[in-house]
């Protein structure tokens, strides 16, 4: 049978014991769940010598499925959010061959053969998949939802590479119920979203680009289109926060790595930083929510990434520093144990809960369901639709406004204070780098480089203010109590005596970064 029409689809990475449990699972919260159905699927994808169709993000195959083959074509691939929604053009062939008259969609059949050409198409790769299939549905609004939970492997050339995914695609019923179905489904199984489509996965395989590890994920710069909308900006800002925070949710929870709670909470950060700037177009009782659990997140991985700092950029380059007398052994035995025991297991905890899982779902729709939609707000329409610059101009104005109101009494700022200018200074930053592909690069470039660099003096005043918790942290007895006195003595000492040319350092570049001009206005 042909089939032709927009799909949506969620595509979600798991362990496999994981999958392999959901595949049995009974019921599922909300849904009625049938019976699971097991397939072989045997896809072999085409493209042009210069992948002319993977550049138009359109992919071809035919798919064997027990004795049947069936040609599918798809416009517009890709994957944000683990959301995938490309225009979907599927009809029986006879073999594996080939054959573009059976394309019903006039505009589908144009769309290939524009891109095609005269260029010939040969085979690329080939996935080999063991599909695991379950339906879900809902009478309440006609939800269906079709489960396939595939394990198999990707084939270039003499080449495998194993694949585990889970697809939901939405049948019919709003697109929410993918996200709601995700929740009753995994509760505290932790996943990731799938970065790539099969199709895109077999091209990185084929050209020898190794799998996306689990490593701490950095932000990629925002780029947006010209011309974009405030709200499609928007959209873009919450995509880039939501794969950094979902990547670095799974680098914390595979490794030790001190980078990984650092990322994360960067990404938390940017996010709620986003929430903030973008505030005017915004419905405030849709992102309050979000707003509250990102907070709860950033501060549990902030409290790991504190203790990551004290031993390793405050206690560690001192210990070769200090006289041979000290010894900083039981100093850092307490403060590894109290970050490995209690600080990283509470936050590990948390990331493997149904808590954090509701929250990336619930994130994932907000971003690609246009969760700010306010109802109550008749001017949202408009302020959405405004070009992105006008928007930028004044959050970034307003941002700095705030900055400014700390920087006019900076000699007067008490610890406090200091640490509430940083934050406003990270904002600011956060900021400028949303919005700095719409200036000159020449502009924006100084600015924020004065920003960083301020950024990191008032980051290194914090820690050393944070220091100064040591004792309060590190209660020792016994033996080991003088020496861990000492050492955290001499820590303090040192530190703060490098904090005194440091303010000034930050008063000189403070000064030099409020007479840079400033390219927004």
């Amino acid at each position: 049978m042909s089939k032709s029409g927009r799909e949506i689809e969620l595509k979600l990475e798991l362990e496999t014991t994981a999958q392999d449990a959901l595949k049995r699972a009974g019921s599922i919260d909300g849904f009625t769940a049938s019976r699971a159905v097991n397939k072989t699927l045997q896809s072999i994808y085409f493209d042009t010598p210069d992948q002319a169709l993977r550049k138009a993000r359109i992919s071809l195959r035919v798919r064997k499925s027990g004795n049947s083959w069936v040609q599918t074509v798809k416009l517009g691939t890709g994957v944000m959010g683990g959301l995938s929604s490309p225009v979907e053009a599927e009809h029986p062939v006879k073999g594996r061959a080939l054959d573009f008259s059976v394309i019903e969609d006039p505009a589908v059949h144009d769309r290939l053969l524009e891109i095609i050409g005269d260029a010939p198409l040969s085979e690329c790769f080939e996935t080999v998949m063991k599909r695991t299939v379950r339906n879900l549905t809902r009478d309440s609004d006609g939800t269906f939802i079709e489960l396939a939970f595939d394990s198999g492997n990707i084939l270039a050339g003499s080449g495998s590479q194993p694949l585990t995914e889970l697809e939901m695609e939405l049948k019919s019923g709003p697109s929410i119920a993918l996200f709601e179905a995700g929740k009753a489904l995994l509760k505290d199984i932790p996943f990731r979203f799938s970065p790539y489509s099969k199709a895109e996965r077999g091209y990185r395989f084929a050209e020898g680009t190794a799998p996306a590890e689990r490593a701490p994920y950095f932000a990629e710069n925002v780029s947006f289109d010209s011309g974009i909308t405030t709200e499609h900006a928007f959209r873009d800002v919450l995509r880039s926060c939501l794969t950094q925070i979902s990547e670095n949710r799974l680098a914390v929870l595979s490794s030790d790595d001190p980078e990984g709670p650092h990322q994360l909470r960067v990404g938390l950060r940017r996010l709620r930083s986003a929430f903030r700037l973008f505030r005017p177009i915004l419905n405030p009782a849709t992102m309050a929510p979000l707003d509250r659990t990102a907070k709860v997140i950033a501060t549990e991985a902030g409290s790991l990434r504190d203790l990551d700092v004290l031993v390793d950029e405050i206690v560690m380059p001192l210990v070769d520093r200090a006289p041979g007398t000290l010894s900083f052994d039981a100093l850092l035995e307490n403060l590894n144990a109290l970050r490995d025991e209690c600080t990283r297991t509470t936050l590990t905890d948390h990331l493997k809960s149904e808590e954090v899982n509701g929250f990336l779902l619930d994130l994932a729709a907000y971003t690609e369901g246009r969760g700010w939609l306010d109802p109550e707000n008749f001017g949202q329409t408009q302020l959405l639709a405004q070009p992105v610059e006008t928007h930028a101009g004044e959050a970034l104005a307003k941002q700095w406004k705030k900055v400014l109101k700390y920087g006019k009494r900076l000699e007067e700022l008490t610890v406090p204070e200091r640490h509430e200018m940083r934050k406003a200074m990270k904002k600011m930053r956060y900021g400028i780098e949303f919005f700095g592909c719409l200036y000159p690069k020449d502009t924006v470039k100084p600015f924020l480089k004065r920003m960083k660099k301020l950024q990191d003096i008032f980051g290194y005043l914090n820690d050393v203010a944070m220091a100064e918790q040591l004792p309060v942290k590190c209660k020792v007895s016994g033996a080991n109590a003088l020496a861990t006195n000492q050492a955290i003595g001499f820590v303090i000492g040192w530190h703060e005596a490098q904090c005194q040319a440091m303010w000034q350092h930050a008063k000189g570049y403070w000064e030099a970064t409020r007479e840079t001009p400033k390219f927004w206005t």
